[in-house]
């Protein structure tokens, strides 16, 4: 689906009130949201193409508790950066900081051809036999915690030791539930999941259900079933609904890049679209790079090479 990318983007309130209330399917009562929701055209035989392109958070972590200085300086093995004795590292306890002591010295010993990633300097190194082969600056770990609906995510990356376990060209991302719940925060939405062999009727009439991979719906009094566009978040009612993960609504080409590597647990190394966010705590867990330095570690590191992060 390399030929159809999702945007996620702020819709705005003018492109809103430049529609008429009919076109949206909804009341003409002021909107709490710009994304209030998604109607079908005059034509019942079409759907109304209206983007609810949404906005990402970019939070940076507010959530440490406590500060340790760097007092040491101690050089990677290979790597030409050594730490700067005057930086600060926030760790929320003495376990914490002993954990991350102890990743770094499994990085720090490594041999070998390995990949060695230092989330508080967002670098990441390729090294081989003690010579580095690659630097590049990353975009690391938001290190929040989301809480919505009586569930509850953590955005972080986990130190220690991982491998590459699959490399993939063109990847597809598959937004978790923590996207929709953030999605749904951010704008004030309610939340619904959609289950096959379900059938929702909206307020006006409208049924909207899941056949075969697609969601869509049918208009009142037709019987004909309308896929959804799949740039699209499903926005009906003030309710953002939540496909499964096997449709097509569910699949959103080029968030990733254009290469990613695996590393497990939904943890990889990945490329982004959003080149201005190299090098800031900004994600959910992955770590992203450049596209000119994702493309080559795509075609230099092998799968089951070593991860060491600290």
């Amino acid at each position: 689906m390399p030929s159809r990318r999702t945007r996620f983007l702020s819709v705005s309130l003018a492109l809103l009130a430049s529609i008429p209330a009919s076109a949206r399917g909804q009341s003409t009562a002021p909107l709490r949201d710009p994304i209030e929701a998604v109607g079908r055209e005059d034509s019942v035989q079409r759907v109304s193409r209206l983007r609810s392109l949404l906005a990402r958070i970019a939070r940076r972590s507010a959530d440490s508790t406590a500060r340790a200085g760097a007092t040491d300086s101690v050089m990677l093995a290979g790597s030409p950066v050594a730490d700067a004795a005057t930086e600060e590292r926030a760790f929320k306890s003495n376990k914490d900081s002993a954990e991350w002591v102890s990743a770094r010295t499994a990085a720090e010993r490594a041999d070998g051809f390995h990949v060695v990633v230092d989330l508080f300097a967002r670098q990441l190194y390729v090294i081989n036999q003690g010579d580095t082969l690659r630097a590049a600056p990353a975009a690391t770990a938001l290190n929040t915690t989301l809480n919505f609906g009586g569930r509850s995510w953590r955005f972080e990356t986990p130190r220690g030791v991982r491998k590459v376990l699959a490399k993939e060209k063109e990847p597809v991302w598959r937004p978790p539930d923590w996207h929709f719940a953030e999605v749904a925060l951010e704008h004030n939405l309610k939340l619904r999941t959609i289950s096959r062999g379900q059938v929702i009727r909206l307020r006006d009439g409208t049924r909207l259900k899941i056949e075969g991979d697609e969601v869509g719906i049918i208009a009142p009094g037709e019987r004909e079933f309308v896929p959804l566009a799949l740039e699209d978040h499903i926005v009906f009612d003030n309710t953002l609904f939540v496909p499964p993960l096997d449709t097509k609504q569910r699949q959103v080409a080029g968030e990733l890049g254009h290469f990613r590597l695996t590393m497990g647990d939904g943890f990889m190394l990945h490329g982004t679209p959003y080149a201005s966010s190299i090098g800031e705590n900004v994600t959910h867990g992955c770590i992203r790079l450049a596209d000119v330095d994702i493309e080559w570690l795509f075609e230099h590191v092998p799968v089951g090479t070593k991860v060491y992060i600290y």
